[in-house]
């Protein structure tokens, strides 16, 4: 079954658009990564994906769902993770955990914050109020809270963006542990994240999406020596 499915999606701001005819097809399960340099479109696109702007033309379903009749229900069935770190700064780890818990009315809830402290290795900061946590930290219990309602849909922009090289590697290992159990969208700059977390990769160059496959596709496609070269033919036009 598909998760997302776009048809000739198209957004507009004063008649420019910034995301013209987009076709898209991502799987159930899996992980799905969207990339391009800046003002590619690539924010835009997953906006409209997570139901946040609504698109200028073309359509969006999403689980078979459509994204304006069915808009509310699309909502409880994804969550965001924002390159934002989205914690209270003066709660604790416990109390962020259990206030989101709350405003989904999770009806197991010490169970399901549970299973997020284990997934997540929590227990050593749970008394910690987030503002006093690590730039990792707080990013890990950032996407802890936006798999407290169980999405079968997770948008994860620039997850790792500004956090040093152990604090991303120990987010990929929890990344890597949600492949296959719900479908995951992500953002990132990092060449390498792309290569690591996702099964397909899109690029995206002035608002069109030009090319998608895996990284060994991309790279084959392109006679590149690696992914990074692969994606800068690839977004350039092969101009650099």
């Amino acid at each position: 079954m598909l998760s997302i499915e776009t048809k000739k999606l198209t957004k507009k701001y004063n008649d420019k658009a910034v995301v013209k005819d987009m076709n898209l097809k991502i799987e159930e399960g899996e992980s799905f990564a969207l990339l391009g340099t800046n003002g590619a479109g690539k924010t835009t696109t997953i906006k409209m994906l997570s139901t946040l702007i609504l698109p200028t033309d073309g359509e969006i379903k999403i689980s078979g769902l459509d994204i304006i009749k069915d808009r509310q229900k699309i909502k409880e069935i994804l969550n965001v993770s924002p390159q934002e770190t989205a914690i209270a700064p003066n709660l604790t780890v416990k109390e962020n955990l259990d206030f989101m818990a709350g405003v989904y009315q999770i009806p197991n809830r010490e169970e399901k914050i549970k299973e997020l402290i284990k997934m997540f290795k929590l227990e050593e900061v749970l008394k910690q109020k987030a503002k006093t946590l690590s730039g990792g930290w707080q990013r890990k219990v950032s996407i802890a809270i936006s798999l407290i309602n169980e999405p079968k849909i997770l948008f994860l922009d620039e997850p790792t963006l500004g956090l040093d090289v152990i604090a991303r590697k120990e987010l990929w290992s929890v990344i890597k542990k949600l492949k296959g159990k719900i479908t995951i969208i992500l953002t990132t700059h990092y060449m390498e994240e792309a290569e690591s977390l996702s099964d397909r990769i899109g690029i995206m160059a002035k608002g069109e999406l030009i090319d998608i496959g895996t990284s060994e596709e991309l790279i084959k496609k392109t006679n590149a020596k690696n992914f990074e070269d692969a994606f800068v033919k690839i977004a350039t036009g092969g101009e650099i």
